[in-house]
């Protein structure tokens, strides 16, 4: 189940969660063993060998939540994280368990020693998971709160991506994108498919970067803010393999746009903070955060209205 992007909602109907900047993932438990499931769907337990603990928790159940690093301030790292996602070799991923551990943020109970739950309203899913599931090495159960502003705030001051509100009465709708779950950032963000590059003072001035519609992308600007000498070096190598001799946009970009572009198959997706949207979707002062190597471009369709994104 996903949350739409909206204002924080409120009324006594409403639940409040911490949004964790991580990778979201379902844990299947089973006996004495745990797979682990990305949105995708492809399996992920080579990556996080640590939380073959969660065993432990039920002998048969499945968990949704988000897997994350924290820093030495507690905060979600996505940095640190990126490391971890796609080591599928054993040695390496134990090693880097180790080194750099992550947390399972569990949210919900979806399954139960064989019981669908997804009909349950969230407020008696959410029962039953705190009863169920006691605080581990490398899981734990983040509050829920009632205070939608306070909790917002809360994000605010220890510098969380925003907050979460779930409808009490709201059963779990897999693989569905529902108003029951509302997602607020403290700053407009949006994922993006960068469909071409251009120099600039640096080798990379800047990534042109679009949303998937019918035919390819529509453009919604440059982005070269925010990109360090680090960034710079990942995104060309991840870029380089991805050149096309053509504009993956459906639209033919403006002259200042385009100016010596190199156009690539529409597959890296970016994260990009930005200020406003002008009135034909392009972003207003856009800054690259990071690359989203566990979202597809098929996941940056955008919703009704650009800002949605």
């Amino acid at each position: 189940m996903l949350a739409v992007t909206g204002p924080l909602p409120s009324g006594e109907g409403w639940a409040y969660e911490l949004k964790w900047d991580g990778v979201r993932a379902l844990a299947v438990l089973a006996g004495d063993r745990v797979r682990l499931y990305a949105r995708s769907g492809a399996e992920i337990t080579a990556a996080y060998p640590e939380l073959g603990s969660l065993a432990e928790v039920a002998a048969d159940a499945v968990l949704d939540g988000e897997i994350v690093v924290l820093d030495a301030a507690s905060r979600p790292s996505f940095a640190a994280l990126a490391e971890r996602m796609h080591v599928r070799d054993r040695a390496r991923a134990t090693s880097l368990a180790a080194a750099t551990p992550v947390t399972y943020m569990i949210f919900d109970l979806l399954e139960l020693d064989g019981r669908d739950l997804t009909g349950m309203p969230y407020r008696q899913r959410r029962q039953v998971l705190e009863q169920l599931v006691p605080g581990g090495a490398r899981w734990l159960v983040p509050p829920s709160f009632t205070d939608g502003p306070a909790t917002m705030a809360a994000a605010t001051e220890h510098t969380l991506e925003g907050v979460v509100a779930k409808r009490l009465d709201s059963p779990y709708r897999p693989g569905a994108r529902s108003n029951d779950w509302i997602k607020v950032k403290r700053d407009l963000t949006g994922d993006f498919v960068v469909g071409g590059w251009r120099p600039g003072a640096r080798r990379l001035g800047a990534l042109l970067v679009g949303s998937p519609v019918p035919g390819g992308l529509a453009f919604r600007g440059r982005v070269g803010g925010g990109i360090s000498a680090a960034a710079e070096s990942a995104l060309l190598a991840a870029l380089a393999p991805l050149a096309a001799d053509v504009s993956p946009f459906v639209e033919p970009l403006a002259r200042e746009d385009a100016r010596g572009a190199t156009w690539v198959r529409p597959e890296l997706v970016v994260e990009v903070r930005y200020g406003q949207r002008t009135p034909d979707g392009r972003l207003r002062f856009p800054r690259f955060v990071r690359t989203r190597p566990d979202k597809t471009p098929e996941e940056c369709v955008e919703q009704e209205s650009p800002d949605g994104a």
